[in-house]
């Protein structure tokens, strides 16, 4: 493992220029190995973990649900504070920003920033929790391909450029996540769940804030400082291809179903004119019925009266 681990590295180096001296050593960074095979478990729990699902009872998870939930919310809080004071004293430049130039508060962000990497590995356990509940309908191409390149994704950041430019994402999504994460720990709880609407919202604000990053990613490529260009290149085509699969998830989810509750309501408008056209005409029938009913009364009486006093002027003839 460890010639590996030397050879691998080696690669790295030559084809990334030499890695960022500050977090040498630092936990899961040292090597990519680890990283990698966190990311191949996960993709064989994806695929395994529904078939040995499949004919077991689902699991509530109720209560850790609402714990993982809670500690993923306060750590998304903590994050987002983290880095939002960091920017402030370090002074970063908002169009473009290097990664030394900010002294102390550039150690603050290299911190905050690892535990964001940290974190990727924590949200795994998002789609282990579909599994566990059954809810595979959940484990979509963009939610697996999301998770499992986040994770590798930051490993790079962290080890090339840990601070600088990359904050702002990890911000933005932090304060996402703080959302994200709140909603899913309330639905956890069946008497929540009547008060919770701002789910549509979330996703509406995860697309916001791939626009804003790629916005703010572009302003270092206008304006370039000492952040290598790659990166900046890198996470502009990433931002594009999430905003593909979220735009694709939104109007999957919502406008579909939105357009299918209009149907129903159609369809149900529909059925009551066509309800009452028939009350109408029925009752249409009904009365010609009764009229011809009517008549045909009127006349049979006619002519049975006619025939009774024919008959009583034949007896009085008689008589």
């Amino acid at each position: 493992m460890e010639r590996l681990d030397k050879t691998i590295n080696s690669y790295l180096d030559v084809w990334l220029g030499p890695r960022d001296p500050r977090v040498k050593g630092w936990l899961l960074l040292e090597n990519y190995t680890p990283t990698f095979i966190f990311s191949v478990l996960y993709l064989l729990i994806v695929w395994l973990g529904p078939k040995y699902m499949r004919n077991k009872q689902p699991f509530s998870c109720r209560g850790i649900l609402v714990v993982y939930n809670l500690g993923l919310t306060l750590l998304s809080l903590y994050m987002f504070y983290e880095l939002v004071t960091g920017v402030w004293e370090g002074g970063y430049n908002f169009y473009c920003q290097d990664t030394r130039s900010g002294g102390e508060a550039d150690m603050k962000i290299i911190h905050v920033l690892w535990w964001y990497y940290f974190s990727k590995l924590i949200e795994f356990m998002d789609t282990f929790f579909f599994i566990l509940r059954k809810n595979n309908h959940q484990i979509t191409v963009l939610h697996v391909y999301h998770h499992a390149t986040m994770l590798n994704i930051w490993w790079f950041v962290m080890n090339w450029v840990p601070c600088g430019h990359s904050y702002f994402g990890a911000t933005l999504n932090s304060f996402i996540h703080v959302l994200m994460y709140s909603y899913y720990g309330l639905s956890a709880v069946p008497a929540m769940r009547p008060y919770l609407w701002w789910k549509k919202y979330i996703t509406q604000g995860q697309l916001i804030q791939f626009v804003l990053t790629i916005f703010q990613t572009s302003c270092g490529v206008v304006w370039p400082c000492a952040f290598p260009q790659g990166w900046l290149y890198f996470q502009i085509f990433y931002m594009i291809s999430l905003i593909i699969l979220f735009t694709n998830f939104y109007i999957q989810t919502y406008n579909k179903k939105a357009s299918s509750r209009r149907k129903e309501y159609q369809n149900g408008s529909t059925a009551t004119v066509n309800g009452i056209l028939w009350w109408r005409g029925r009752k249409a029938n009904a009365s010609v019925q009764h009229k011809g009913a009517t008549n045909a009364w009127l006349h049979s009486t006619a002519i049975l009266g006619a025939v009774l006093m024919w008959r009583t002027k034949q007896s009085l003839n008689i008589s």
